[in-house]
Protein backbone atom coordinates (compact mmCIF):
# COMPACT_ATOMS: atom_id res chain seq x y z
CA UNK A 1 0.00 0.00 0.00
CA UNK A 2 3.16 2.25 -0.62
CA UNK A 3 1.37 3.89 -3.20
CA UNK A 4 -1.85 4.84 -1.17
CA UNK A 5 -2.76 8.58 -1.54
CA UNK A 6 -5.83 8.59 1.02
CA UNK A 7 -6.56 6.90 4.18
CA UNK A 8 -9.97 5.47 4.44
CA UNK A 9 -11.43 4.72 7.58
CA UNK A 10 -11.49 1.36 7.12
CA UNK A 11 -7.65 1.54 6.85
CA UNK A 12 -6.91 4.09 9.81
CA UNK A 13 -9.21 1.29 11.97
CA UNK A 14 -6.69 -1.44 10.58
CA UNK A 15 -3.72 1.25 11.45
CA UNK A 16 -4.59 1.82 14.89
CA UNK A 17 -5.15 -1.96 15.54
CA UNK A 18 -1.16 -2.55 14.34
CA UNK A 19 -0.25 0.47 16.54
CA UNK A 20 -2.16 -1.10 19.76
CA UNK A 21 0.08 -4.50 18.71
CA UNK A 22 3.01 -2.87 18.49
CA UNK A 23 3.06 -0.82 21.71
CA UNK A 24 1.80 -3.96 23.47
CA UNK A 25 4.94 -6.04 21.78
CA UNK A 26 7.02 -3.66 23.59
CA UNK A 27 5.05 -2.33 26.90
CA UNK A 28 7.56 -4.27 29.72
CA UNK A 29 10.30 -2.06 26.90
CA UNK A 30 8.82 0.68 27.75
CA UNK A 31 7.30 0.22 31.76
CA UNK A 32 11.09 -0.69 32.22
CA UNK A 33 12.32 2.77 31.22
CA UNK A 34 11.98 4.14 35.17
CA UNK A 35 13.68 6.87 36.24
CA UNK A 36 12.95 6.44 39.94
CA UNK A 37 14.78 2.74 41.30
CA UNK A 38 11.00 1.87 42.92
CA UNK A 39 7.99 -0.11 40.94
CA UNK A 40 6.39 2.93 39.61
CA UNK A 41 7.13 2.26 35.69
CA UNK A 42 3.79 1.48 34.29
CA UNK A 43 4.04 4.10 31.48
CA UNK A 44 3.54 1.72 28.76
CA UNK A 45 1.04 0.11 30.64
CA UNK A 46 -1.14 2.84 30.87
CA UNK A 47 -0.67 4.09 27.27
CA UNK A 48 -1.70 0.24 26.29
CA UNK A 49 -5.44 0.29 28.46
CA UNK A 50 -5.84 4.00 26.87
CA UNK A 51 -5.07 2.71 23.29
CA UNK A 52 -6.83 -0.28 23.52
CA UNK A 53 -10.23 1.93 24.32
CA UNK A 54 -9.80 3.73 21.29
CA UNK A 55 -8.91 0.36 19.34
CA UNK A 56 -12.21 -1.27 20.47
CA UNK A 57 -14.51 1.99 19.50
CA UNK A 58 -12.50 1.94 15.82
CA UNK A 59 -14.13 -1.32 14.34
CA UNK A 60 -13.72 -2.40 10.80
CA UNK A 61 -16.37 -0.58 10.01
CA UNK A 62 -16.20 3.49 9.34
CA UNK A 63 -15.45 3.74 5.78
CA UNK A 64 -14.92 7.72 6.59
CA UNK A 65 -11.98 8.17 8.65
CA UNK A 66 -13.33 11.16 10.01
CA UNK A 67 -15.92 8.47 12.00
CA UNK A 68 -13.16 6.13 12.71
CA UNK A 69 -11.25 8.62 14.31
CA UNK A 70 -13.82 9.97 16.36
CA UNK A 71 -14.76 6.43 17.79
CA UNK A 72 -10.88 5.98 18.58
CA UNK A 73 -10.61 9.31 20.19
CA UNK A 74 -13.92 8.72 22.13
CA UNK A 75 -12.63 5.12 23.40
CA UNK A 76 -9.17 6.51 24.16
CA UNK A 77 -11.03 9.59 26.50
CA UNK A 78 -12.76 7.50 28.35
CA UNK A 79 -10.01 4.67 29.08
CA UNK A 80 -7.06 7.34 29.97
CA UNK A 81 -5.11 6.57 32.77
CA UNK A 82 -2.07 8.08 34.17
CA UNK A 83 -0.19 11.34 32.55
CA UNK A 84 0.90 9.35 29.62
CA UNK A 85 -2.47 7.97 28.36
CA UNK A 86 -4.22 11.36 29.02
CA UNK A 87 -1.85 13.25 26.78
CA UNK A 88 -2.41 10.42 24.20
CA UNK A 89 -5.77 10.05 24.40
CA UNK A 90 -5.55 14.09 23.31
CA UNK A 91 -3.04 13.72 20.84
CA UNK A 92 -6.29 11.48 19.14
CA UNK A 93 -8.99 13.74 20.08
CA UNK A 94 -6.77 16.34 18.42
CA UNK A 95 -6.69 14.26 15.42
CA UNK A 96 -10.36 13.53 15.64
CA UNK A 97 -10.73 17.41 15.30
CA UNK A 98 -8.66 17.99 12.36
CA UNK A 99 -10.14 15.19 10.65
CA UNK A 100 -13.51 16.00 11.22
CA UNK A 101 -16.00 15.83 8.02
CA UNK A 102 -13.28 14.40 6.15
CA UNK A 103 -13.92 10.92 4.17
CA UNK A 104 -10.48 10.21 2.84
CA UNK A 105 -7.06 12.14 4.19
CA UNK A 106 -4.41 13.22 2.32
CA UNK A 107 -0.91 14.17 3.16
CA UNK A 108 -2.16 17.58 3.29
CA UNK A 109 -5.31 16.60 6.07
CA UNK A 110 -3.18 14.38 8.20
CA UNK A 111 -0.55 17.08 8.60
CA UNK A 112 -3.63 19.76 9.75
CA UNK A 113 -4.70 16.93 12.11
CA UNK A 114 -1.56 16.20 13.42
CA UNK A 115 -1.54 20.19 14.63
CA UNK A 116 -4.75 19.52 16.17
CA UNK A 117 -3.52 16.66 18.32
CA UNK A 118 -0.18 18.51 19.49
CA UNK A 119 -2.25 21.98 20.36
CA UNK A 120 -4.81 19.68 22.21
CA UNK A 121 -2.50 17.79 24.33
CA UNK A 122 -0.39 20.95 25.07
CA UNK A 123 -3.73 22.66 26.34
CA UNK A 124 -4.26 19.13 28.74
CA UNK A 125 -1.33 19.92 30.49
CA UNK A 126 -1.20 22.86 32.80
CA UNK A 127 2.39 23.39 32.70
CA UNK A 128 3.75 21.29 29.68
CA UNK A 129 7.45 20.19 30.36
CA UNK A 130 9.88 19.73 27.21
CA UNK A 131 11.47 16.47 26.88
CA UNK A 132 8.26 14.48 27.12
CA UNK A 133 6.19 12.86 25.12
CA UNK A 134 4.63 15.70 24.06
CA UNK A 135 8.00 17.45 22.94
CA UNK A 136 8.51 13.98 20.33
CA UNK A 137 4.98 14.74 19.05
CA UNK A 138 5.24 18.29 18.29
CA UNK A 139 8.40 18.09 17.18
CA UNK A 140 7.87 15.30 14.54
CA UNK A 141 4.68 17.18 13.55
CA UNK A 142 6.50 20.47 12.86
CA UNK A 143 9.40 18.27 10.69
CA UNK A 144 6.48 17.09 8.23
CA UNK A 145 4.61 20.14 8.16
CA UNK A 146 7.63 21.64 6.17
CA UNK A 147 8.20 18.82 3.85
CA UNK A 148 6.41 17.84 0.86
CA UNK A 149 5.63 14.09 -0.01
CA UNK A 150 3.65 12.05 -2.62
CA UNK A 151 1.99 9.88 -0.18
CA UNK A 152 0.30 9.40 3.35
CA UNK A 153 3.67 6.25 3.94
CA UNK A 154 6.23 8.80 2.86
CA UNK A 155 4.99 11.84 5.22
CA UNK A 156 4.60 9.04 8.31
CA UNK A 157 8.25 7.73 7.77
CA UNK A 158 9.63 11.53 8.37
CA UNK A 159 7.53 11.46 11.11
CA UNK A 160 8.55 8.90 12.33
CA UNK A 161 12.48 9.31 11.49
CA UNK A 162 12.45 12.88 13.73
CA UNK A 163 10.28 12.02 16.54
CA UNK A 164 12.97 9.01 16.56
CA UNK A 165 15.62 11.37 16.42
CA UNK A 166 13.47 13.76 19.21
CA UNK A 167 12.96 11.14 21.22
CA UNK A 168 17.26 10.70 21.82
CA UNK A 169 17.25 14.43 22.38
CA UNK A 170 14.91 13.59 25.77
CA UNK A 171 17.86 13.49 28.53
CA UNK A 172 19.17 16.65 27.28
CA UNK A 173 16.19 18.39 27.40
CA UNK A 174 14.82 16.96 30.97
CA UNK A 175 17.88 16.77 33.79
CA UNK A 176 16.02 13.65 35.34
CA UNK A 177 16.55 11.28 32.44
CA UNK A 178 19.74 12.41 31.87
CA UNK A 179 20.61 11.32 35.59
CA UNK A 180 18.80 7.74 34.93
CA UNK A 181 20.71 7.34 31.71
CA UNK A 182 17.31 6.36 30.23
CA UNK A 183 15.13 8.54 27.32
CA UNK A 184 11.24 9.51 27.74
CA UNK A 185 8.83 6.43 28.46
CA UNK A 186 6.07 8.01 27.13
CA UNK A 187 7.44 9.30 23.90
CA UNK A 188 9.06 5.70 23.02
CA UNK A 189 5.50 4.02 23.19
CA UNK A 190 4.33 7.27 20.81
CA UNK A 191 6.84 6.15 18.19
CA UNK A 192 6.02 2.63 18.50
CA UNK A 193 2.86 3.14 17.97
CA UNK A 194 3.25 5.22 14.87
CA UNK A 195 5.55 2.88 13.58
CA UNK A 196 3.06 0.00 14.03
CA UNK A 197 0.84 1.84 12.14
CA UNK A 198 3.16 3.06 9.05
CA UNK A 199 3.68 -0.83 9.22
CA UNK A 200 0.22 -1.81 8.59
CA UNK A 201 0.05 1.21 6.10
CA UNK A 202 2.95 0.61 3.54
CA UNK A 203 2.73 -3.27 3.41
CA UNK A 204 6.18 -3.80 5.33
CA UNK A 205 3.98 -5.35 7.73
CA UNK A 206 0.83 -6.43 6.63
CA UNK A 207 -2.23 -6.50 9.28
CA UNK A 208 -2.19 -9.97 9.65
CA UNK A 209 1.26 -10.48 10.72
CA UNK A 210 0.34 -8.66 14.23
CA UNK A 211 -1.98 -10.63 16.47
CA UNK A 212 -5.09 -8.10 17.16
CA UNK A 213 -5.01 -6.25 20.77
CA UNK A 214 -7.87 -7.36 22.95
CA UNK A 215 -9.64 -6.73 26.22
CA UNK A 216 -9.43 -9.23 28.12
CA UNK A 217 -12.69 -10.28 30.10
CA UNK A 218 -12.85 -11.43 33.94
CA UNK A 219 -14.82 -14.59 34.41
CA UNK A 220 -17.47 -14.54 36.50
CA UNK A 221 -18.97 -17.42 38.63
CA UNK A 222 -22.31 -18.14 36.93
CA UNK A 223 -23.71 -20.40 40.07
CA UNK A 224 -23.72 -17.45 41.91
CA UNK A 225 -27.03 -16.55 40.40
CA UNK A 226 -29.49 -19.02 40.56
CA UNK A 227 -32.41 -20.64 39.09
CA UNK A 228 -34.67 -19.45 42.88
CA UNK A 229 -32.11 -15.86 43.03
CA UNK A 230 -33.88 -12.65 42.66
CA UNK A 231 -32.95 -9.87 40.74
CA UNK A 232 -32.40 -7.06 43.53
CA UNK A 233 -29.41 -4.72 41.79
CA UNK A 234 -30.98 -4.70 38.20
CA UNK A 235 -28.43 -4.63 35.03
CA UNK A 236 -25.92 -2.16 34.50
CA UNK A 237 -26.62 -1.10 31.02
CA UNK A 238 -24.18 0.61 28.99
CA UNK A 239 -24.12 1.79 25.12
CA UNK A 240 -22.71 3.50 22.20
CA UNK A 241 -25.71 4.93 20.40
CA UNK A 242 -24.97 6.36 16.44
CA UNK A 243 -27.39 8.52 15.59
CA UNK A 244 -29.07 8.14 11.77
CA UNK A 245 -29.92 11.06 9.96
CA UNK A 246 -33.11 8.83 8.91
CA UNK A 247 -34.16 8.88 11.95
CA UNK A 248 -33.54 12.34 13.59
CA UNK A 249 -31.71 15.59 13.77
CA UNK A 250 -28.57 14.79 14.69
CA UNK A 251 -27.12 18.91 14.68
CA UNK A 252 -30.38 20.06 16.81
CA UNK A 253 -30.31 16.93 19.10
CA UNK A 254 -31.14 17.50 22.43
CA UNK A 255 -30.26 15.13 25.45
CA UNK A 256 -32.63 15.94 27.92
CA UNK A 257 -36.01 14.35 26.66
CA UNK A 258 -33.37 11.13 26.63
CA UNK A 259 -32.53 11.44 30.06
CA UNK A 260 -35.57 12.17 31.05
CA UNK A 261 -37.06 9.08 30.21
CA UNK A 262 -33.87 7.38 31.13
CA UNK A 263 -34.45 8.20 34.91
CA UNK A 264 -37.99 7.44 35.28
CA UNK A 265 -36.71 3.58 34.08
CA UNK A 266 -33.81 3.66 35.80
CA UNK A 267 -31.03 4.98 37.87
CA UNK A 268 -27.58 6.41 37.89
CA UNK A 269 -28.19 7.74 34.18
CA UNK A 270 -25.11 9.52 32.60
CA UNK A 271 -25.66 10.43 28.70
CA UNK A 272 -23.32 12.54 26.56
CA UNK A 273 -22.88 13.51 22.69
CA UNK A 274 -20.08 13.38 20.93
CA UNK A 275 -20.27 14.13 17.09
CA UNK A 276 -23.31 11.75 15.64
CA UNK A 277 -22.18 8.98 18.99
CA UNK A 278 -24.33 9.20 22.46
CA UNK A 279 -22.68 7.60 24.92
CA UNK A 280 -25.29 6.30 27.98
CA UNK A 281 -24.69 4.15 30.91
CA UNK A 282 -27.92 3.46 33.58
CA UNK A 283 -29.07 0.90 36.44
CA UNK A 284 -32.03 -0.52 35.41
CA UNK A 285 -34.79 -3.53 35.78
CA UNK A 286 -35.80 -3.69 31.83
CA UNK A 287 -33.02 -3.04 29.56
CA UNK A 288 -34.91 -3.57 26.64
CA UNK A 289 -37.19 -0.69 27.19
CA UNK A 290 -33.86 1.28 26.93
CA UNK A 291 -32.72 -0.35 23.87
CA UNK A 292 -36.32 -0.01 22.14
CA UNK A 293 -36.38 3.85 23.10
CA UNK A 294 -32.77 4.66 22.24
CA UNK A 295 -33.29 2.99 18.95
CA UNK A 296 -35.61 5.32 17.81
CA UNK A 297 -32.55 7.54 17.42
CA UNK A 298 -30.08 5.27 15.51
CA UNK A 299 -28.37 2.48 16.09
CA UNK A 300 -26.18 0.58 18.14
CA UNK A 301 -22.53 0.59 17.76
CA UNK A 302 -21.65 -1.35 20.94
CA UNK A 303 -23.97 -2.36 23.57
CA UNK A 304 -23.04 -4.10 27.10
CA UNK A 305 -25.53 -5.65 29.39
CA UNK A 306 -24.77 -7.00 33.33
CA UNK A 307 -26.34 -8.63 35.84
CA UNK A 308 -25.42 -6.28 39.20
CA UNK A 309 -26.77 -8.92 41.29
CA UNK A 310 -24.46 -11.32 39.82
CA UNK A 311 -21.50 -8.88 40.00
CA UNK A 312 -22.40 -8.17 43.53
CA UNK A 313 -22.49 -11.57 44.94
CA UNK A 314 -19.15 -12.05 42.97
CA UNK A 315 -17.95 -9.73 45.07
CA UNK A 316 -16.47 -7.76 42.30
CA UNK A 317 -17.64 -4.16 41.39
CA UNK A 318 -15.23 -3.13 39.46
CA UNK A 319 -12.71 -0.32 40.71
CA UNK A 320 -14.86 1.81 42.40
CA UNK A 321 -15.52 0.54 45.84
CA UNK A 322 -18.61 2.30 47.57
CA UNK A 323 -21.10 2.04 50.43
CA UNK A 324 -23.88 4.50 48.41
CA UNK A 325 -26.80 2.79 46.99
CA UNK A 326 -27.78 3.06 43.47
CA UNK A 327 -30.98 5.10 44.32
CA UNK A 328 -29.46 7.03 46.92
CA UNK A 329 -31.12 10.82 46.94
CA UNK A 330 -29.13 13.20 45.72
CA UNK A 331 -27.09 15.22 47.81
CA UNK A 332 -25.46 18.98 48.42
CA UNK A 333 -21.73 17.41 48.28
CA UNK A 334 -19.88 14.47 47.90
CA UNK A 335 -15.80 13.22 47.74
CA UNK A 336 -14.21 10.79 45.52
CA UNK A 337 -10.92 9.96 46.74
CA UNK A 338 -8.29 7.41 45.24
CA UNK A 339 -6.37 4.81 47.43
CA UNK A 340 -4.90 1.82 47.51
CA UNK A 341 -4.62 -0.50 50.25
CA UNK A 342 -7.65 -1.72 52.39
CA UNK A 343 -6.67 0.19 55.41
CA UNK A 344 -5.98 3.44 53.72
CA UNK A 345 -9.71 3.04 52.07
CA UNK A 346 -11.32 2.25 55.05
CA UNK A 347 -9.58 5.43 56.90
CA UNK A 348 -10.53 7.68 53.96
CA UNK A 349 -14.21 6.03 54.51
CA UNK A 350 -13.92 7.01 57.71
CA UNK A 351 -12.78 10.21 57.15
CA UNK A 352 -15.92 11.65 54.76
CA UNK A 353 -15.01 9.78 51.47
CA UNK A 354 -18.34 8.85 49.74
CA UNK A 355 -16.87 6.66 47.43
CA UNK A 356 -13.23 4.98 46.43
CA UNK A 357 -11.39 4.87 43.69
CA UNK A 358 -9.24 1.57 43.66
CA UNK A 359 -5.44 2.91 42.48
CA UNK A 360 -2.40 4.30 43.63
CA UNK A 361 0.95 4.08 42.28
CA UNK A 362 1.33 1.21 39.25
CA UNK A 363 -2.32 0.99 39.40
CA UNK A 364 -4.19 4.35 37.80
CA UNK A 365 -7.58 4.23 37.34
CA UNK A 366 -9.42 5.56 33.83
CA UNK A 367 -11.42 8.31 33.23
CA UNK A 368 -14.46 5.89 33.35
CA UNK A 369 -13.92 4.71 36.42
CA UNK A 370 -13.61 8.01 37.66
CA UNK A 371 -17.26 8.80 36.33
CA UNK A 372 -18.42 5.90 37.79
CA UNK A 373 -17.53 7.07 41.04
CA UNK A 374 -19.02 10.39 40.10
CA UNK A 375 -22.56 8.49 39.28
CA UNK A 376 -22.54 6.27 42.66
CA UNK A 377 -21.93 10.06 44.24
CA UNK A 378 -24.94 11.59 43.30
CA UNK A 379 -24.35 15.25 44.82
CA UNK A 380 -24.29 18.20 43.39
CA UNK A 381 -20.52 19.41 44.03
CA UNK A 382 -18.45 16.25 44.05
CA UNK A 383 -14.60 17.12 45.41
CA UNK A 384 -12.15 14.47 44.16
CA UNK A 385 -8.98 13.44 45.80
CA UNK A 386 -6.68 12.14 42.82
CA UNK A 387 -3.84 11.50 45.85
CA UNK A 388 -0.96 11.03 43.24
CA UNK A 389 0.60 13.15 40.67
CA UNK A 390 0.24 11.10 38.11
CA UNK A 391 -3.71 10.76 38.65
CA UNK A 392 -4.79 14.27 38.62
CA UNK A 393 -4.64 14.53 34.39
CA UNK A 394 -7.70 11.16 34.23
CA UNK A 395 -9.53 12.70 36.65
CA UNK A 396 -9.64 15.99 35.55
CA UNK A 397 -10.40 14.36 31.97
CA UNK A 398 -13.49 12.78 33.71
CA UNK A 399 -14.55 16.25 35.39
CA UNK A 400 -14.96 17.77 31.90
CA UNK A 401 -16.83 14.55 30.15
CA UNK A 402 -19.06 14.52 33.25
CA UNK A 403 -22.24 17.32 33.13
CA UNK A 404 -24.96 16.13 35.82
CA UNK A 405 -22.60 17.69 38.54
CA UNK A 406 -19.88 20.21 39.70
CA UNK A 407 -16.57 18.41 39.98
CA UNK A 408 -14.00 19.84 41.03
CA UNK A 409 -10.50 17.65 41.19
CA UNK A 410 -8.40 18.87 44.49
CA UNK A 411 -4.72 18.59 43.46
CA UNK A 412 -3.71 15.87 46.08
CA UNK A 413 -0.38 14.41 44.98
CA UNK A 414 0.02 12.43 47.86
CA UNK A 415 -1.80 10.04 50.41
CA UNK A 416 -0.77 12.76 53.13
CA UNK A 417 -2.61 15.40 50.80
CA UNK A 418 -5.65 13.60 50.71
CA UNK A 419 -5.75 12.63 54.45
CA UNK A 420 -5.08 16.04 55.20
CA UNK A 421 -7.75 17.25 53.10
CA UNK A 422 -10.48 15.12 54.59
CA UNK A 423 -9.39 15.69 57.92
CA UNK A 424 -10.44 19.12 57.28
CA UNK A 425 -13.69 18.62 55.34
CA UNK A 426 -16.40 20.52 56.55
CA UNK A 427 -19.90 21.02 54.45
CA UNK A 428 -21.82 23.09 56.93
CA UNK A 429 -21.32 26.53 55.37
CA UNK A 430 -22.68 25.39 51.81
CA UNK A 431 -20.29 27.35 50.06
CA UNK A 432 -18.47 25.03 47.14
CA UNK A 433 -15.95 27.99 46.47
CA UNK A 434 -15.05 27.69 50.16
CA UNK A 435 -15.12 24.35 51.00
CA UNK A 436 -12.56 24.21 48.45
CA UNK A 437 -10.47 26.59 49.62
CA UNK A 438 -10.78 24.98 52.56
CA UNK A 439 -9.65 21.23 51.49
CA UNK A 440 -6.61 22.99 49.24
CA UNK A 441 -5.16 24.94 52.53
CA UNK A 442 -5.34 21.43 54.46
CA UNK A 443 -2.61 20.34 52.59
CA UNK A 444 -0.55 23.11 52.77
CA UNK A 445 2.64 22.54 55.02
CA UNK A 446 1.95 18.64 54.91
CA UNK A 447 4.97 16.38 54.20
CA UNK A 448 4.64 12.82 53.09
CA UNK A 449 7.34 10.46 52.80
CA UNK A 450 7.44 6.60 51.28
CA UNK A 451 9.80 4.16 52.37
CA UNK A 452 10.27 1.50 49.78
CA UNK A 453 12.77 -1.27 48.19
CA UNK A 454 14.90 0.03 45.58
CA UNK A 455 14.51 -2.39 42.78
CA UNK A 456 17.39 -1.23 40.68
CA UNK A 457 21.01 0.67 40.99
CA UNK A 458 21.45 3.86 40.54
CA UNK A 459 24.32 6.70 41.42
CA UNK A 460 23.24 6.85 45.15
CA UNK A 461 21.19 3.50 45.36
CA UNK A 462 22.43 -0.30 45.03
CA UNK A 463 19.32 -2.80 44.64
CA UNK A 464 17.76 -4.12 47.18
CA UNK A 465 18.48 -1.14 49.34
CA UNK A 466 15.48 0.38 51.16
CA UNK A 467 15.32 4.28 50.18
CA UNK A 468 13.51 6.93 51.92
CA UNK A 469 11.86 9.84 49.76
CA UNK A 470 9.94 12.62 49.72
CA UNK A 471 8.34 13.00 45.57
CA UNK A 472 11.54 12.42 43.59
CA UNK A 473 14.33 13.42 46.25
CA UNK A 474 15.66 10.32 47.88
CA UNK A 475 16.67 11.33 51.32
CA UNK A 476 18.26 7.73 52.31
CA UNK A 477 19.42 4.42 51.52
CA UNK A 478 19.42 1.75 54.07
CA UNK A 479 20.16 -2.12 54.16
CA UNK A 480 17.37 -2.40 56.52
CA UNK A 481 13.55 -1.11 56.10
CA UNK A 482 13.77 -0.23 59.65
CA UNK A 483 17.19 1.83 59.43
CA UNK A 484 15.43 3.67 56.29
CA UNK A 485 12.30 4.66 58.23
CA UNK A 486 14.04 6.08 61.01
CA UNK A 487 16.64 7.63 59.26
CA UNK A 488 13.71 9.27 56.67
CA UNK A 489 12.19 10.70 59.88
CA UNK A 490 15.36 12.05 61.12
CA UNK A 491 16.55 13.50 57.86
CA UNK A 492 12.96 15.24 57.98
CA UNK A 493 13.65 16.59 61.23
CA UNK A 494 10.03 14.70 62.63
CA UNK A 495 10.10 17.72 65.79
CA UNK A 496 8.94 20.15 63.54
CA UNK A 497 5.77 18.87 63.28
CA UNK A 498 3.04 18.18 65.62
CA UNK A 499 1.25 14.76 64.44
CA UNK A 500 2.99 11.48 62.78
CA UNK A 501 1.42 9.06 61.28
CA UNK A 502 2.71 6.28 59.93
CA UNK A 503 1.46 3.77 57.75
CA UNK A 504 2.50 0.37 57.22
CA UNK A 505 2.48 -1.96 54.11
CA UNK A 506 1.28 -5.27 53.81
CA UNK A 507 4.97 -6.56 54.12
CA UNK A 508 5.74 -5.27 57.23
CA UNK A 509 4.77 -6.32 60.68
CA UNK A 510 3.35 -4.93 64.12
CA UNK A 511 6.49 -5.06 65.87
CA UNK A 512 8.91 -3.37 63.37
CA UNK A 513 6.03 -0.60 62.94
CA UNK A 514 5.98 -0.46 66.83
CA UNK A 515 9.96 0.50 67.12
CA UNK A 516 9.82 3.10 64.49
CA UNK A 517 7.08 4.45 66.91
CA UNK A 518 9.47 4.47 70.25
CA UNK A 519 12.14 5.83 67.91
CA UNK A 520 9.74 8.81 67.34
CA UNK A 521 8.81 9.03 71.08
CA UNK A 522 11.82 8.67 71.85
CA UNK A 523 13.84 11.30 69.66
CA UNK A 524 10.97 13.58 69.76
CA UNK A 525 8.56 13.71 72.88
CA UNK A 526 5.40 15.52 72.71
CA UNK A 527 4.66 14.26 68.75
CA UNK A 528 1.43 12.71 68.47
CA UNK A 529 1.67 9.29 66.58
CA UNK A 530 -0.81 7.35 64.98
CA UNK A 531 -0.10 3.79 63.45
CA UNK A 532 -2.06 2.66 60.49
CA UNK A 533 -2.44 -0.93 59.33
CA UNK A 534 -2.77 0.26 55.34
CA UNK A 535 -2.06 -3.20 53.41
CA UNK A 536 -0.84 -1.34 50.64
CA UNK A 537 1.61 -2.47 48.31
CA UNK A 538 5.11 -0.67 46.81
CA UNK A 539 5.24 1.48 49.55
CA UNK A 540 6.12 -0.51 53.07
CA UNK A 541 5.92 2.37 55.19
CA UNK A 542 3.96 6.31 54.46
CA UNK A 543 5.26 8.41 56.69
CA UNK A 544 2.63 11.76 57.15
CA UNK A 545 3.84 14.85 58.95
CA UNK A 546 1.34 17.41 59.94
Amino acid sequence: MEDTQKINGLLFAKMLRAGGANLRAHVSEINDINVFPIPDGDTGDNMLLTFIGGVSAARNEYTSISDAARSASDGMLLSARGNSGVILSQIFEGLADGLEGVDEADNEALIRAFKEGVRHSYNAVMEPTEGTMLTVFRLACEYVSCGTFDAPAAMLRDFLGEAGRALEKTPDMLPVLKRAGVVDSGGAGLVYIFEGMLGALDGGVTFEDIAPVSVQESEIDVDLFTEDSILEYGYCTELLLRLQRCKTDIDNFELSPLTEYLNGIGDSVVAFKTGSIVKIHIHTATPGEVLAYCQQYGEFLKVKIENMSLQHNNVSLGKVATDAKPDSERKAFGVVAVASGDGIKQLFKERGADVIVDGGQSMNPSAEDFLEAFREVNADTVYVLPNNGNIILAARQAAGLYKDSDIRVIESHTVGDGYAALSMLNFESGDADLIEDELNSAMEGVITAQVSKSVRSTEDVHAGEYIGFVGKDILTAKESRFDAACDTLDKLSAKGFDICILIRGRETDAEEAALIENHIVSNYPGREVYIIDGMQEIYDYIIILE
